[in-house]
């Protein structure tokens, strides 16, 4: 990812977390549900970082910040972690809207992927996009994800219960 750097998310990223988020409302609005004003504060991304980082020790995510000089540039998420007979998770994220169109968001599901077979031992990874974010539908399918169906009304996007096409990757 040439510069970017990949690395679990700290309580201290809360500001720059902050920033990034700032930075990218507009851009991030029809892809995101709908947020609450305090998430756009340091202390509402100290808050979000805490749930994030009990979920990681709980062992059912792993939330990723993508950096670039210290900033962040993106986040990166593998949720639901299951284990089990099912061996699988769901995988998120999104770039700064100053950073796209430059292979960042392909190279960093290339990391997810590598890491959840891995190190995490996953046998599949799951993602979801609106019907209409055909940038993301790219990126899954050129890493290897392949679209398995449509979920109606899956999750509630910019305010209103949104269709989402669902991909997978079987890792081994």
């Amino acid at each position: 990812m040439g510069s970017v750097q990949v690395r679990v998310l700290r309580l201290s990223d809360a500001e720059r977390m902050c920033a990034a988020y700032r930075r990218n409302r507009d851009h991030l609005a029809p892809w995101e549900p709908v947020r609450a004003e305090a998430f756009f504060t340091v202390d509402g991304q100290k808050a979000s970082i805490e749930s994030k980082i009990a979920l990681f020790i709980a062992g059912s995510d792993v939330p990723w910040v993508l950096l670039d000089g210290g900033v962040v540039i993106g986040v990166m998420t593998l949720s639901s972690i299951v284990r089990g007979p099912f061996l699988s998770a769901h995988l998120g994220y999104w770039v700064d809207k100053d950073y796209n169109g430059r292979g960042i968001g392909s190279a960093a599901v290339a990391y997810a992927v590598d890491a959840a077979r891995q190190e995490l031992g996953l046998h599949r990874l799951q993602a979801s996009t609106l019907t209409h974010n055909a940038a993301s539908q790219k990126i899954l399918k050129r890493s290897g994800f392949e679209e398995i169906g449509l979920a109606p009304e899956y999750l509630k996007i910019a305010g209103a219960w949104q269709d989402h096409l669902l991909f997978q990757r079987i890792l081994f």
